[in-house]
Protein backbone atom coordinates (compact mmCIF):
# COMPACT_ATOMS: atom_id res chain seq x y z
CA UNK A 1 0.00 0.00 0.00
CA UNK A 2 1.18 3.52 -0.55
CA UNK A 3 0.74 6.84 1.21
CA UNK A 4 -0.94 9.86 -0.38
CA UNK A 5 0.76 13.18 0.40
CA UNK A 6 -1.33 16.22 -0.51
CA UNK A 7 -0.93 20.00 -0.44
CA UNK A 8 2.74 19.81 -1.39
CA UNK A 9 4.67 22.86 -2.45
CA UNK A 10 5.24 22.90 -6.22
CA UNK A 11 8.98 23.17 -5.50
CA UNK A 12 9.19 19.77 -3.71
CA UNK A 13 11.41 17.16 -5.38
CA UNK A 14 11.24 13.40 -5.04
CA UNK A 15 14.46 13.53 -3.02
CA UNK A 16 12.96 16.10 -0.61
CA UNK A 17 9.94 13.87 0.00
CA UNK A 18 12.11 10.78 0.38
CA UNK A 19 14.29 12.55 2.95
CA UNK A 20 11.28 13.53 5.10
CA UNK A 21 9.70 10.07 5.03
CA UNK A 22 12.99 8.24 5.61
CA UNK A 23 12.90 9.51 9.20
CA UNK A 24 10.06 6.99 9.75
CA UNK A 25 11.54 3.97 7.97
CA UNK A 26 12.65 2.60 4.62
CA UNK A 27 11.31 4.47 1.60
CA UNK A 28 10.80 2.10 -1.33
CA UNK A 29 9.46 4.54 -3.89
CA UNK A 30 8.41 8.19 -4.27
CA UNK A 31 6.24 9.50 -7.09
CA UNK A 32 5.23 13.12 -7.72
CA UNK A 33 2.88 13.41 -10.72
CA UNK A 34 3.47 16.32 -13.06
CA UNK A 35 1.14 18.25 -15.34
CA UNK A 36 1.38 17.05 -18.96
CA UNK A 37 1.33 20.54 -20.43
CA UNK A 38 3.51 22.52 -18.02
CA UNK A 39 5.71 19.79 -16.52
CA UNK A 40 5.09 21.34 -13.10
CA UNK A 41 4.25 19.27 -10.02
CA UNK A 42 0.53 18.79 -9.44
CA UNK A 43 0.89 19.44 -5.70
CA UNK A 44 0.60 15.88 -4.43
CA UNK A 45 2.63 12.69 -4.36
CA UNK A 46 2.79 9.06 -3.29
CA UNK A 47 5.28 7.33 -1.03
CA UNK A 48 5.75 3.59 -0.52
CA UNK A 49 7.35 2.52 2.74
CA UNK A 50 9.02 -0.74 3.77
CA UNK A 51 6.27 -1.93 6.14
CA UNK A 52 2.75 -1.13 7.36
CA UNK A 53 4.14 -0.06 10.73
CA UNK A 54 6.44 2.48 9.05
CA UNK A 55 3.55 3.78 6.95
CA UNK A 56 1.39 4.22 10.03
CA UNK A 57 4.16 6.04 11.91
CA UNK A 58 4.77 8.42 8.98
CA UNK A 59 1.05 9.14 8.53
CA UNK A 60 0.53 9.85 12.23
CA UNK A 61 3.58 12.10 12.43
CA UNK A 62 3.16 14.05 9.19
CA UNK A 63 -0.60 14.47 8.68
CA UNK A 64 -1.32 18.13 9.41
CA UNK A 65 2.36 19.01 9.83
CA UNK A 66 3.64 22.20 8.23
CA UNK A 67 6.39 21.70 5.66
CA UNK A 68 7.75 24.26 3.17
CA UNK A 69 5.00 26.67 4.23
CA UNK A 70 2.15 24.20 3.54
CA UNK A 71 0.04 22.03 5.85
CA UNK A 72 0.45 18.47 4.63
CA UNK A 73 -2.45 16.07 4.11
CA UNK A 74 -1.09 12.55 4.61
CA UNK A 75 -3.15 9.35 4.53
CA UNK A 76 -3.31 5.86 3.01
CA UNK A 77 -3.71 6.11 -0.75
CA UNK A 78 -7.02 4.92 -2.18
CA UNK A 79 -7.09 2.69 -5.26
CA UNK A 80 -7.29 4.61 -8.52
CA UNK A 81 -10.82 4.82 -9.90
CA UNK A 82 -11.69 3.65 -13.40
CA UNK A 83 -12.01 6.70 -15.67
CA UNK A 84 -13.88 5.15 -18.62
CA UNK A 85 -16.48 7.19 -20.48
CA UNK A 86 -20.07 6.73 -19.28
CA UNK A 87 -22.37 4.59 -21.39
CA UNK A 88 -25.02 6.07 -23.67
CA UNK A 89 -24.62 9.10 -25.88
CA UNK A 90 -22.63 11.12 -23.31
CA UNK A 91 -19.39 9.56 -24.46
CA UNK A 92 -20.23 10.29 -28.14
CA UNK A 93 -19.91 6.57 -28.87
CA UNK A 94 -22.19 6.63 -31.91
CA UNK A 95 -20.20 9.25 -33.86
CA UNK A 96 -23.30 11.21 -34.89
CA UNK A 97 -25.49 8.35 -36.13
CA UNK A 98 -29.12 8.75 -35.08
CA UNK A 99 -30.58 5.99 -32.97
CA UNK A 100 -34.25 4.97 -33.15
CA UNK A 101 -36.35 6.29 -30.26
CA UNK A 102 -37.86 2.83 -29.51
Amino acid sequence: MSIYVGNLSYKVSQQDLSDVFSEYGTVKRVQIPTDRETGRSRGFGFVEMGSDAEETAAIEALDGAEWMGRELKVNKAKPREDRRQPSGNWGNNNRGARQPRY
